[in-house]
């Protein structure tokens, strides 16, 4: 009789599931906070549904390739891919398209692809390489300064796109999966002391002259009502009138009559909440609770560190992406630029998202088992 390891080659149907129903969610705002502008959806892939749509596909189908593909494959590429993910940011920084004062794109055939979304993915498989090779020495200073190095390189390139939104959800992902590794809390301690020390002056005079702006409008967005504080405010007219039940789908005043500049990107949670109300918002909030309860379970069930912490670092980003853009929405934080993930509109993010999650698919389905043959 001998016993032998083989995959469990187990599919998560919720988790799948819960991403589908966002990217669905998030295309019919797309649909409705396009309307005024677009009109209904035709044949053309110009269309910003069209798009979506086409974007869901290649995502899904990039999901189910990578769930058959052995996690562990990435390990000994996670180096290469961390080191063209910064080719990017830096091709970005030279050549990248920019609209509103940032560099954050590179264009291929039309198609804009925002470097920074792949380079989170990228980021997260190389730290969590980092830290399961160094399972037995990740409590050593050495250790806990290499892994805020591998953050801070793609973190201060796009910072100098400047997209400081996205910079800091590089900074959060590193502290979900330095967590879980089990570095020394002492050491995060003085980071965090470090970063308290070390705010005052960045705010006051390193920061950005358009951060600055943004953090004042955003304490006080009626001083410039038609200008800068003008779709923050909307924003709150958006979801404060939307009730509970909402005015109804496509009906919204704010979103129909293009008060909200952005509503498909930074602010479409205000299309969702204007139109389909607080049991609308409800919805979109359980679809994502369902969603990182689903990656922590992956975390829970994964055979080894390399695995886990991929999981813990994506769900850590998602998580933290959510709460920024929503928080932006409802005036708890400053304007940021950061997508709803699966639910803005836009290529790079749900491809990319769409992607992690086959991993962590594959992180469940090559769990090894016990089988026995006599």
């Amino acid at each position: 009789m001998n016993l032998r390891n083989t995959p469990t080659h187990e599919f998560d149907y919720l988790l799948a599931l819960a991403a589908v129903a966002l990217t669905a969610y998030g295309a019919l705002l797309i649909y409705s906070g396009s309307l005024a502008t677009y009109g209904s959806p035709s044949a053309a892939l110009s269309h910003p549904v069209s798009r979506q749509i086409a974007f869901a596909v290649v995502g899904v189908v990039a999901m189910l390739v990578l769930t058959r593909v052995d996690y562990r494959l990435f390990g000994p590429l996670s180096l290469a891919l961390y080191v063209l993910s910064l080719a990017g940011l830096v091709f970005v920084l030279v050549a990248g398209g920019s609209a509103y004062g940032s560099r954050r794109w590179i264009s291929i055939g039309g198609t804009q692809v925002q470097a920074s979304e792949i380079a989170k993915v990228c980021t997260v498989i190389m730290l969590a390489k980092f830290f399961a090779d160094n399972e037995e020495r990740v409590k050593s200073l050495r250790v806990f300064a290499i892994s805020i190095a591998i953050v801070a390189v793609p973190a201060l390139l796009v910072v100098l796109e400047p997209d400081l939104g996205s910079a800091i959800v590089f900074v959060i992902l590193w502290f979900g999966v330095a967590l879980i590794a089990g570095v020394r809390k002492l050491h995060i301690a003085g980071l965090l002391a470090l970063f308290a020390a070390a705010a005052p002056a960045s705010v006051l005079g390193i920061a950005a002259g358009y951060q600055k702006e943004r953090i004042s409008i955003w304490l006080d967005p009626g001083k410039d009502p038609l200008g800068t504080g003008f779709n923050i405010l909307q924003a709150e007219i958006s979801i404060g009138s939307g009730g509970l039940l909402g005015k109804g789908f496509t009906h919204g005043t704010q979103t129909q009559l293009d008060y909200l500049r952005t509503q498909t990107t930074d602010y479409i949670f205000s299309v969702g909440a204007e139109e389909l109300g607080f049991i609308g918002a409800m919805v979109l909030f359980g679809l994502f609770v369902l969603l990182l309860f689903r990656c922590l379970r992956v975390a829970g069930h994964a055979d080894d560190m390399f695995g886990r912490l991929i999981a813990v670092g994506v769900m850590t980003f998602i998580l933290f992406q959510v709460f920024v853009n929503i928080g932006v929405n409802i005036r708890l934080v400053p304007v940021t630029g950061v997508p709803l993930p699966f639910v803005s509109q836009g290529g790079s993010s749900l491809i990319t998202l769409l992607a992690a999650l086959g991993i962590l698919q594959s992180i469940l389905g090559h769990r090894r088992k016990r089988s026995r043959r006599v």
